[in-house]
């Protein structure tokens, strides 16, 4: 399956050539004809197969249409979770369309309201937006979206997770009734679900991964270890490699910044990404690791949303995750399109239920790996009755499900009446890599 057997219009074939890529992933291949249709879409796809131009292309070429005489409002809104996630869907957009005359602007908070506002003076197609920011626009009435033809909602169910619920209902509330709802959620909860049947009508439904599933390139180690020495073993893990792109998950925002102190100290570059952050650190922080200005990123679940790297060839999980899933969408981030990566975790004996959980989760083992010198003072306990860090150190957040895979599964597109596959592969890129259009 090619692009051009999708329908796409040769203005956004010439932008995907140009980027190298010619053939569809599953959620691609399975969405956009159905976007492109008009229907509503209830879509379960993650990070890391492609679902940002399953729903960017289409939209685009919807919006390069002819547009309602006179109109300046915004023509689509896509509300996303985090800030990260929100600068990354404006910029797949701009290289997407550049061949197209549609515009865009991305809202969201922790920087100045007056640039935004400017840009919706001025008249744009696109509009991505968190729900918090967005909401402060409605509020001082800097935002039109009575005209509003196209809603995606992307990743719903980590934006239920973050409380977005009565924000979501308010912007929704200020829509058109008559649109078309795209929604992306890692799973097909029941909360998806209802939350489905309140925006949209009778969406079809395209599903592409497994619920937790991982990819097979990925090697899971763990290297267990008394509490206090984890910074020292992680120092040591990370000193193997110094050049090394390497990207660790901390439970807490403060023991991100601690391990961040205790890392540039050491003589490592490294910087923490959380939601204490300002916008800029943040931005700066995810641009200076992209470009190897610093090898090490801190970073806690939910901000690591929008990290879009190609072969990180390595995750470490510096505390494990209070929730089997969130293992899943971690490790997603190694082992993309074929490559090789490493999921190392560091255990304390208080973590032994949670590794636990998450071998069940798996369904296998993961090597169990002890480091000379960094050896456990008692045994790692995996039974029924293994023990858990205390509940006070539980983050505020819900169980995130299911996480990035880099594996090629069919795509199940669900009509009213039946269902259809749809499978589509990706073109080799010249280093041996598959690239998959960014998510």
């Amino acid at each position: 399956m090619s692009f051009e057997s999708l329908g796409l219009a040769p203005a956004l074939l010439r932008a995907l050539a140009e980027q190298g890529y010619s053939e569809p992933t599953p959620i691609q291949a399975g969405a956009i004809p159905v976007v492109l249709e008009g229907h509503d879409l209830l879509a379960a796809a993650q990070t890391g197969t492609g679902k940002t131009a399953a729903f960017s292309l289409p939209l685009l070429q919807r919006m390069s249409g002819s547009a309602p005489s006179g109109t300046r409002r915004p023509r689509a809104l896509i509300l996303t979770p985090t800030r990260e996630l929100a600068a990354q869907i404006h910029d797949n957009l701009r290289d997407y369309g550049k061949h197209l005359r549609v515009s865009s602007a991305v809202i969201f908070g922790g920087v100045s309201m007056g640039p935004q506002m400017q840009a919706l003076r001025r008249g744009v197609d696109i509009v991505i937006a968190t729900p918090g920011r967005l909401v402060d626009h409605m509020q001082q009435r800097t935002i039109d979206l009575s005209g509003i033809e196209v809603l995606v909602l992307d990743e719903a169910d980590r934006m239920l997770d973050m409380g977005f619920l009565p924000p979501l209902k308010r912007i929704v509330g200020a829509l058109p009734k008559r649109r078309q709802t795209l929604l992306f959620s890692a799973t097909f909860a029941p909360e998806i679900k209802s939350l489905a049947m309140q925006f949209m009508q009778s969406p079809r439904e395209v599903s592409v991964t497994p619920a937790n599933s991982v990819a097979t390139t990925v090697s899971h180690q763990v290297h267990p270890v008394d509490a206090p020495r984890k910074r020292d073993l992680l120092l040591h893990v990370l000193s193997k490699d110094s050049r090394r792109q390497t990207l660790v998950f901390s439970r807490t925002k403060h023991g991100a910044d601690k391990l961040v102190r205790f890392l540039e100290q050491s003589g490592l570059r490294a910087a923490a990404i959380h939601g204490n952050k300002s916008q800029n650190a943040r931005t700066r922080a995810l641009a200076d690791f992209k470009n190897g200005r610093i090898t090490v990123l801190v970073a806690t679940d939910i901000a690591a949303r929008g990290i879009d790297i190609d072969q990180l060839p390595i995750v470490i999980n510096y505390d494990l995750p209070m929730v089997a899933e969130d293992y899943v969408h971690r490790i997603g981030r190694t082992g993309r399109a074929g490559a090789e990566g490493v999921a190392l975790s560091l255990v304390s004996h208080e973590e032994s239920g949670l590794l636990r959980d998450i071998r069940k989760l798996l369904n296998q083992d993961i090597a169990i790996l002890e480091v000379p010198g960094f050896e456990l003072s008692s045994p790692l306990r995996l039974d029924a009755h293994a023990p858990r860090p205390k509940q006070g150190q539980r983050q505020q957040q819900r169980p995130q499900r299911q996480g990035g895979s880099s594996h090629r599964p069919h795509a199940h597109v669900q009509h009213n009446n039946g269902g259809e596959h749809a499978m589509g592969n990706r073109k080799r890129h010249s280093r041996g890599r598959r690239p998959a259009a960014k998510a």
